[in-house]
């Protein structure tokens, strides 16, 4: 099982990368509309439903790049951390729930838990 909570980690970690570069595009792509437009109605408009979009999705994404390092260092709140995010990724189809499932049948396997007792 210590192999699966590395693997673990590691899909924690490039899933949150992917959120960040998700919202950087999400900015540049939004911000830059409103730029292209050259009104000034529109660049501000659109520089602020880019911030608040790319914000948002920067925010969420931050959550699994924390669980997957804690995950790696075999620390006990990473484990609970990963398992809240395992559930609320079931309902993100297809890669989130693949991801929570098998987060949650490797965290709540009874050979895992001694990893995270120390």
């Amino acid at each position: 099982m210590d192999t699966h909570v590395k693997v673990l980690g590691w899909l924690w970690i490039i899933v949150g990368a992917l959120g960040l570069l998700g919202a950087l595009c999400a900015f540049v792509a939004i911000a830059g509309g409103g730029l292209i437009s050259g009104e000034q109605e529109a660049i501000v408009a659109t520089s602020i439903t880019a911030t608040a979009i790319g914000g948002f999705v920067f925010l969420i994404s931050i959550p699994d790049i924390i669980a997957g390092i804690g995950l790696l260092k075999f620390k006990s709140w990473a484990r609970i951390l990963a398992l809240i995010l395992a559930v609320l990724n079931l309902f993100a189809f297809p890669i989130g729930t693949a991801l929570g499932i098998y987060t949650l049948w490797a965290l709540l396997n009874k050979e895992t838990t001694p990893l995270f007792e120390s």
